[in-house]
């Protein structure tokens, strides 16, 4: 048996270990935030937080979590939303919204990493999560904007 803690919540699975972690999430725990992307993690939709760190999900192994302090979307805050939530609304970062939640999840462990990143650290951190709307631009301010390192939307 595996025993993990997602979101906060003592889980257990007794299935394979080699099953990627985002199967568990989505078909098992019904946490449908974390998207199927690109199966091969190069694309970033299934990013999670696994003890703080950005992880794509689609191709780590439950038994790669063993133990460990799981986050995905919708545990990222707790009551309200998280400030990149927020952010993400007042600027209206999201086109089709299909990548937003990988991209904010990435975004979420650059602030924890680097509270006030630069344009630079902000493109390097998030080269890893595609967006085939191209909302780059609005991404990045967006992340300023949680950061409190620009203006009012």
């Amino acid at each position: 048996m595996i025993l993990l803690y997602v979101n906060g919540v003592e889980q257990h699975f007794e299935g394979s270990p080699e099953m990627p972690l985002l199967w568990f999430l989505r078909d098992v725990l019904g946490l449908t935030g974390t998207k199927f992307g690109c199966g091969m993690g190069l694309c970033g939709a299934c990013t999670v937080h696994i003890d703080g760190n950005a992880t794509r999900s689609c191709v780590t192994p439950i038994a790669a979590a063993a133990g460990r302090k799981l986050t995905t979307i919708e545990g990222l805050s707790a009551g309200d939303l998280h400030p990149l939530q927020t952010a993400w609304r007042e600027l209206n970062v999201a086109q089709c919204g299909y990548c937003q939640p990988g991209q904010i999840m990435q975004a979420a462990s650059l602030l924890n990493d680097e509270p006030h990143p630069t344009d630079t650290e902000i493109d390097s951190a998030m080269s890893g999560n595609i967006c085939r709307c191209g909302t780059y631009t609005r991404i990045r301010a967006a992340i300023k904007y949680a950061a409190g390192t620009a203006g009012n939307p």
